[in-house]
């Protein structure tokens, strides 16, 4: 027989950021325990809302699987005497395991015959286990910030209020903090006075939305979703896909109604994203947009709730959303009343971070660094980037952005382009921020683009320099996201820019204010620019082996290790890899004996076939010394393929004499070391 199982964990509001890990972990760690405990089951459901986590067990076993095992024991040998008696030995062994030495069986082994006692675990009751079971998977649960509440030790993401175990009709008595499990579960915060009691864990979904709570988050979205768009085409709007904040208001209320309000018109005049802003970010608001994209004076938010005095939130939502525009105005009113340039002085007093100076004094080291791109890769553009530089960091000593961060930037490209600054200029400023997150766009501009990679640069090289390097899932100056972010630029934009070369030119800025030292923070900034370029390689699609063949040789210049990894990954794909790559591993290895010196003297060659690999090899040189193609360079090094079979099959490379030996030796050495060094390729890490 089976039963279902449900465990309801209530508790006060639980802060949205947490629910989708603790549903994973709740559904991993039932699994888990059921699996450990050997109790069979169909399928394993978690639901949640801000009061409320549950899993619901279907088909769950009322009995353990009996577990049968077999101990190995002493030898026939040693267990019985010449008699046929058991001796002490497998008496002990017997006893030991709780079986009789009469129920001991003799089996045939690699090593000979062996007794085994085969010992039989009968399965206990689900109801038996359960208490504890369901207790530890409660205990079990972490979240990033948890709390205590009142005089109680254990600690949870919020304090637990009730708690329900049914299995099957049966509630499962167990006790965490004070609060013991039982049949009672709780509706909608407001309009549901009464406990809501479970006969049995079937009737939990639909009892609990009799009740005015939505449990499965799923529905819930959907249901929200659905609303808010029927809601936005009856206004004659439409709601852009957030899937952030779709997923945040799925989980901040448990009844969802949407709702439509408006806010005056001359609000539309205020750039968009001042508007939409405090709109998503504070208010958790949908803006409604008309076909072209325009921004509406509507918005839409979704209340805990049925639609019962919903003019009644309507007007309260608008009312707050009235303060916060009317506070972006006045701010915006303010700011554009100086010009951005007048900014950069008092940046003077913003402190970067405490080691490093000011954020003035990083604007002077990113324009340093902008020059030098400039001069590298765009020398056209240079007045224009420096003048970016030069405003990049400016709008963070403006109202607007001093009340809402995540403009920053943005506010700074529309202050700019009010100045009357080129498009150039302030389009660079607005996109030098990018990418912000793993997936947003690169910088358009070539402005953006080199202010861009000399702001994170800079960043990134005067952390390391005082030993602040992200460890686990610390992070706290987002170095990792900035690393990522400088690749995708190099790799987009195809740059050959040299990460050294930059991370020196970097280092060299700080003038002294780094504790580490050159070397150190060199090689520490390379090697974390390593593993995002790992990353970055395998998101596309390339082998992990490929990966490291191509970064073994080198990743200094990202576009470059691209290019070589692009051309292995289409040269594996051809007949001749396969043979290539075994004759290239057999010369690596023996290669690995030969001495300090490459030098081939062709005066000791003793076989043709080592004169016709030294001639194939010279010829493919010569061949290499010309492209630029390295799909090119690795079909032309295939050709070294049947010299290399034929010297190995003709020729004892460890000959006696040692000059011959080391001459063989050196010959290997240089081949391998053309694959190497001409396409920056280490072929033997290829499986």
């Amino acid at each position: 027989m089976a039963k279902d199982l449900l465990l309801e964990i209530g508790t006060e509001e639980i802060p949205a950021r947490f629910m989708n890990n603790a549903l994973e972990q709740l559904k991993t760690k039932t699994e888990t325990e059921l699996q450990e405990n050997r109790l069979e089951y169909e399928t394993v459901a978690t639901y949640g809302t801000p009061r409320r986590l549950a899993v619901v067990v279907s088909g769950l076993a009322e009995k353990q699987a009996d577990l049968v095992t077999e101990v190995k024991g002493p030898s026939k040998k040693v267990a019985f005497d010449e008699e046929g008696n058991p001796t002490k030995a497998v008496q002990g062994f017997a006893r030991g395991q709780g079986v009789d030495v009469a129920d001991l069986i003799v089996r045939e082994t690699d090593n000979g015959e062996y007794v085994f006692a085969v010992v039989k675990d009968d399965g206990r009751s689900a109801s038996e286990i359960l208490p504890s079971l369901l207790k530890s998977i409660v205990l079990s649960l972490n979240f990033p910030k948890p709390m205590r509440w009142g005089y109680q030790k254990m600690r949870f993401a919020r304090p637990i209020r009730w708690l329900v175990a049914l299995f099957g009709s049966d509630v499962v008595n167990f006790e965490i903090a004070g609060v013991t499990s039982g049949r009672e579960s709780r509706g909608h915060r407001f309009l549901c006075e009464e406990n809501v009691v479970l006969e049995h864990a079937g009737e939990y979904l639909k009892k609990l939305e009799e009740a005015y709570v939505i449990v499965d988050q799923n529905r819930r979205r959907e249901e929200i979703w659905r609303q808010i768009r029927e809601l936005a085409r009856a206004q004659g709007g439409m709601v852009e896909e957030n899937p952030e904040l779709l997923e945040e208001v799925t989980y901040l209320l448990e009844y969802p109604t949407a709702l439509c309000g408006t806010f005056e018109e001359k609000y539309l005049k205020l750039p968009d994203e001042v508007l939409i802003t405090p709109m998503q970010e504070h208010q958790r608001y949908f803006p409604v947009k008309d076909a072209r994209g325009n921004l509406l004076n509507k918005f839409i938010t979704v209340r805990n709730g049925t639609s019962e005095y919903i003019d009644i939130v309507t007007a309260g939502n608008e009312k707050v959303l009235k303060a916060r525009l009317a506070d972006a105005e006045f701010f915006y009113q303010e700011d554009i009343k100086q010009p951005l340039e007048t900014k950069v002085e008092t940046l003077k007093n913003v402190v970067f971070q405490e080691k490093l100076g000011t954020i003035y004094e990083k604007v002077e080291r990113i324009k340093e660094l902008t020059a030098y791109l400039s001069d590298l890769l765009a020398p056209e553009y240079k007045e224009a980037a420096l003048r970016t530089a030069h405003l990049s960091k400016a709008d963070l000593e403006t109202h607007m952005v001093y009340e809402f961060p995540e403009l920053q930037g943005i506010m700074g490209g529309y202050y700019a382009a009010h100045d009357g600054e080129p498009e150039l200029v302030w389009r660079g400023i607005r996109e030098h921020w990018q990418p912000r997150f793993a997936g947003d766009a690169v910088p358009e501009t070539v402005t953006g683009t080199l202010v861009s990679i000399a702001d994170k640069i800079d960043t990134i090289v005067g952390c390391f320099g005082i030993g602040i390097q992200p460890t686990g899932s610390q992070d706290p100056y987002a170095l990792r996201r900035q690393a990522q972010g400088i690749c995708q630029i190099i790799l987009q934009k195809q740059f050959a820019l040299s990460l050294r070369e930059l991370v020196e030119r970097a280092f060299a800025l700080y003038d002294g204010k780094l504790t580490e030292s050159k070397e150190t923070v060199t090689d520490n900034v390379l090697q974390f620019f390593k593993q995002r370029i790992e990353t970055i390689f395998q998101d596309m699609g390339i082998s992990y082996d490929t990966v490291d063949a191509v970064l073994a040789a080198g990743w200094d210049k990202p576009l470059d290790a691209l290019q070589r990894a692009q051309a292995l990954e289409k040269f594996r794909r051809e007949e001749q890899f396969e043979a290539l790559s075994t004759a290239f591993k057999r010369a690596s290895n023996l290669a690995e004996k030969a001495g300090t010196g490459t030098d081939v003297d062709e005066s000791l060659f003793q076989e043709e076939v080592e004169r016709k690999l030294w001639q194939a090899v010279a010829r493919v040189e010569e061949k290499l010394e010309r492209s630029g193609d390295y799909y090119q360079m690795l079909q032309e090094i295939a050709s070294l393929r049947q010299p290399v079979d034929d010297f190995f099959e003709q020729v004892m490379v460890m000959a006696e004499d040692e000059r011959i030996r080391e001459n063989r030796l050196a010959l290997l050495k240089h081949v391998r070391n053309l694959v190497v060094e001409k396409t920056g390729i280490k072929l033997d890490l290829v499986s």
